[in-house]
């Protein structure tokens, strides 16, 4: 078989900063939600692929003063 075609396991996102934020419903260490983080050891290496391509998108923006609110009127 070539090594292509084997298939890799899918390493865990956790970074044992285990906090969920009561806001986001995310974990504050690796993003995922409880659901994921759950069902991680039962999950497909594709479903876990998946989740590790939402990973980025779930960090929150650092807010600035104002930013949001200028244009707006």
């Amino acid at each position: 078989m070539p090594p292509e075609a084997v298939p890799t396991v899918v390493p865990s996102p956790c970074v044992n900063i285990c906090r969920m934020n009561p806001t986001t419903g995310l974990c504050e260490g690796c993003k995922r939600n409880l659901d994921e983080i759950a069902r991680w050891s039962v999950m497909t290496e594709a479903e876990k692929r998946w989740v590790w391509t939402q990973l980025d998108a779930r960090v929150a923006p650092t807010p600035t003063s104002g930013s949001q609110e200028s244009g707006r009127r």
